[in-house]
């Protein structure tokens, strides 16, 4: 595994951040490609972007159809790893476009992801962490309900350049996850850091926090910590997979 107190980027160069704001899935989709193929030539630096989507479902690789809207509801089929999700208002969403550093750990960027939203939750004062053989950020079931995701990773990795990324429930509407069975998990919960926190969190007030702790986990200043896993009595039922890997 790559140390997680160096960069995993093959760059020295800033990461470009661009806070975009609400943006229509499928055009920001395409100018995730523009930029991948830009970094993967050579022609573009790294990018990280961040901004909203109007509501929209979006299904990675190993979506089932069993996992899906009954009612009709438009899916956008995606080449992220995962299954099926939810973007909409009050929901941060990140992009990190990145060359990473050889040999590529995927699994390994993917933890660093996990960290920095680990640490955007302590920093507001909710206690999160990992789940065994599942990606994104969790809480443990608790007396205001069960085993619960605050965060969701997705990503690809094209011609060593990765794309797609998080998405971080600051204050929307959690309803919206209740068509689908999110990330294909039907035995746990979603939740906000509005719910968790009992007052509103915006993704305005939250924004320059991820921001700050996605570019120190890339570079190593945040390292990836061992002792954030939650207990739990057994590993969970569907585990998932969270990337896609293009050679």
């Amino acid at each position: 595994m790559s140390s997680s107190t160096t960069s995993c980027r093959a760059a020295t160069e800033p990461v470009d951040v661009r806070e975009i704001g609400t943006i229509d899935y499928t055009e920001a989709w395409e100018l995730q490609r523009r930029h991948v193929t830009a970094r993967a030539d050579g022609e573009g630096p790294d990018t990280m972007l961040l901004l909203e989507h109007p509501s929209v479902y979006t299904a990675g690789k190993r979506t089932e159809a069993e996992d899906r809207p009954t009612d009709g509801t438009t899916v956008i089929d995606v080449d992220r790893g995962g299954k099926i999700t939810w973007h909409g208002p009050g929901q941060l969403v990140g992009y990190p476009i990145i060359k990473l550093a050889d040999p590529i750990d995927v699994v390994h960027y993917v933890r660093r992801l996990e960290e920095a939203l680990i640490t955007v939750c302590d920093q507001l004062g909710v206690h999160t962490g990992r789940v065994e053989g599942r990606s994104g950020v969790w809480i443990p079931a608790d007396d205001r309900g069960v085993e619960r995701k605050i965060a969701a990773i997705g990503i690809r990795v094209q011609r060593g350049v990765t794309m797609h990324g998080f998405e971080l429930n600051c204050d929307p509407d959690l309803d919206a996850f209740d068509k689908i069975v999110p990330c294909g998990i039907r035995d746990a919960g979603v939740t906000s850091l509005s719910y968790e926190l009992d007052r509103e969190v915006t993704v305005a007030s939250v924004l320059p926090m991820a921001r700050e702790a996605v570019l120190a986990a890339l570079e190593g200043e945040l390292p990836v910590s061992d002792e954030r896993w939650l207990p739990r009595p057994e590993a969970p039922a569907a585990p998932g997979v969270t990337f896609a890997l293009q050679n």
